[in-house]
């Protein structure tokens, strides 16, 4: 059974179409790659789908059920998580306050203290800021708190969104590290919108490339790295 599936969805900046007829699938259990460059509509797309931005057009349904335009809470509360380039962290707030966050609306507290242990084995830096500001991490750290305090709300749809952005070689290389053994470990199907193309595609099971909010081509990644032509035209090399 298809797990994602997006119908010649339209989403607009007031009056700039910035996500025009995509259309795309990606099986349960898929890692997907988004790629394009800025303005692509990469970014508004993932938020269409975890309901930050509104659908003017289309559909998209995630086991067969519909997403647009529900309420951001209600699709977490279905198991779908939207990780923001950056930004998904409250500064103010401790590491450990930041991932119990994650755990409020959920009513199995043991399995809250499960994910919350496994978060922190998986990351073990964060298990040493606990008591740390988020504003005090690196910015490897901070991203690693936002993919673990997502882990926390046990996803089975992921939505990344450029988890490399401003960090430093090494450490995309761990970002990018976990996030394939993750939807291994976790039975995931991640969404990933990213600019480091290849690294992102190194790791995908299909590629999803879009220019000005349309689409340009669909396939197995490995086939997207080994063509010329797209790889002069999106990959930069």
């Amino acid at each position: 059974m298809s797990g994602l599936v997006i119908t010649n969805l339209e989403v607009n900046h007031g009056a700039i179409r910035a996500v025009r007829n995509l259309s795309f699938t990606v099986e349960s259990g898929q890692l997907a790659a988004v790629i394009g460059a800025n303005g692509a509509g990469k970014t508004t797309l993932l938020r269409a789908l975890s309901g930050l931005k509104h659908v003017h057009a289309g559909n998209a349904t995630w086991h067969e059920t519909s997403i647009i335009n529900k309420k951001p809470e209600n699709l977490v509360r279905s198991g779908i998580v939207h990780v923001s380039d950056g930004k998904a962290v409250i500064p103010e707030l401790s590491v450990k306050e930041n991932l119990a966050l994650s755990g409020i609306w959920r009513k199995d507290k043991k399995d809250v203290a499960r994910a919350t242990t496994e978060v922190l084995d998986l990351f073990p830096i964060l298990a040493a800021r606990l008591s740390q500001s988020a504003d005090s991490l690196s910015g490897g750290e901070r991203q690693m708190l936002a993919i673990g305090r997502a882990l926390i709300a046990r996803p089975s749809l992921l939505l990344l969104d450029e988890p490399s952005l401003g960090l430093a070689p090494l450490i995309i290389e761990q970002i990018f590290s976990a996030i394939n053994s993750l939807r291994h470990t976790y039975d995931l199907t991640v969404l990933l919108v990213e600019q480091n193309a290849t690294s992102a595609l190194q790791i995908a099971d299909i590629g999803i490339i879009i220019n000005l909010g349309e689409l340009v081509t669909v396939g197995p990644s490995h086939s997207l790295l080994n063509d010329p032509a797209l790889r002069a035209a999106y990959l930069g090399y």
